[in-house]
């Protein structure tokens, strides 16, 4: 059976000409296609993916090709069965806006317009750099969560998070200790035990922490630095380093050990990281 036949068997006419397209784009763009493996299509996807926007029906395609090797016995796998495409609005993890732990130690250097918030500030950095914190989590803190004399901070549970008390480093302590004696005193208007305290006096609702690190943008113009991918960084790093996944998911508080899983890159996902624009599951 030829490759067109089996695509009319199973498409509309109109389906089977756009498979049929897609189909030859691939065979130009890879060697061997019918020996072509998992990591071959992937980077494949990639690079198309820095072309064009939609690369679904490409997918679609490809798949299809092999469903026919399988169909005809010249293959006895689908490598592409497997992938699925997250678009841009994806909350998955996307790899080329990952940053290493050098990269994010920089925020930290960022300089101050006002020195009352200079302590205050570098917490937050640190806080979304060291304990990979989100914003929420950040802004939700109380005085009560801190213990300076054991150097821990204590984060409570979230929806989606566990709650989990974490060590602090000892800067941070130092940070913190002036901090909450010195500058939340002279900055805090209206009663509150909240930690953060904004510029106007109040507890911090979290548009100030987006603030600070959209000051620190400049530092990598052509990636995506917000609290989500400091922290995403912060838990991969640590996957990177060796540490054992169930350390890193009470670290991070997931509820369950998927979530911290779908952190772990292989090294061909690593390679292809500043052209993937999805996360495929497998």
């Amino acid at each position: 059976m030829e490759l067109e036949q089996y695509l009319r068997e199973r498409n509309a006419p109109g389906t089977v000409k756009r498979y049929q397209r897609e189909i030859e784009l691939f065979f130009s763009s890879v060697e061997n296609p019918k020996e072509s493996n998992y990591s071959q299509i992937m980077a494949y996807l990639g690079k198309l993916r820095t072309k064009q926007n939609n690369i679904s029906p490409s997918l679609h395609a490809i798949k299809k090709y092999y469903s026919y090797l399988v169909a005809t016995g010249e293959r006895k796998d689908n490598p592409a069965k497997s992938i699925r495409l997250r678009d841009k609005r994806s909350r998955d993890i996307q790899l080329q806006d990952l940053f290493k732990s050098e990269e994010l130690e920089k925020l930290l250097d960022r300089k101050e317009r006002y020195p009352i918030l200079k302590n205050r500030n570098q917490i937050i950095i640190s806080l979304l750099i060291y304990q990979g914190l989100t914003n929420g989590e950040i802004k939700d803190l109380e005085l009560e969560n801190i213990n300076l004399e054991a150097g821990t901070i204590y984060i409570k549970s979230g929806r989606k998070t566990n709650a989990r008390t974490l060590k602090l480093q000892s800067r941070q302590v130092f940070w913190l200790m002036n901090y909450i004696r010195e500058d939340r005193p002279k900055l805090l208007k209206v009663n509150s035990e909240k930690l953060i305290i904004s510029k106007l006096g109040t507890a911090e609702n979290g548009e100030g922490i987006g603030y600070i690190i959209e000051t620190c943008r400049h530092l990598f113009p052509d990636r995506k630095l917000n609290a989500k991918t400091i922290r995403q960084s912060v838990i991969t790093n640590l996957l990177k380093e060796g540490k054992d996944l169930r350390i890193v998911q009470a670290f991070a508080g997931h509820k369950y050990p998927s979530a911290t899983e779908q952190y772990k890159q292989s090294q061909v996902e690593e390679l292809k990281a500043q052209i993937l624009k999805y996360h495929p599951l497998q």
